[in-house]
């Protein structure tokens, strides 16, 4: 499932701010560390933030967010899988 939505994440680090931008919800934890893997494989750098926990307090699903200024190139990455 490609998430199509606007999400952006402040993060500051060393007071400059970095813009992140969700660019997959990942629906288990196999997939996402799937995706995470490839990500970071092509040099990306890559947060993953879980949504909700299920029965066994894992998390359900997670987002994957990368740098705003890599989101056309990490969507290749994810398509081409």
């Amino acid at each position: 499932m490609l998430c199509r939505k606007k999400q952006l994440t402040f993060e500051e680090v060393g007071g400059a701010s970095i813009l992140w931008k969700v660019v997959y919800i990942a629906q288990n934890k196999a997939e996402t560390e799937r995706l995470q893997k490839k990500l970071t494989e092509e040099g990306f750098l890559i947060k993953v933030k879980p949504l909700g926990s299920n029965a066994d307090g894992g998390a359900s699903s997670c987002e994957i967010l990368v740098l705003a200024s890599e989101v056309d190139e990490a969507m290749e990455v994810i398509n081409s899988f």
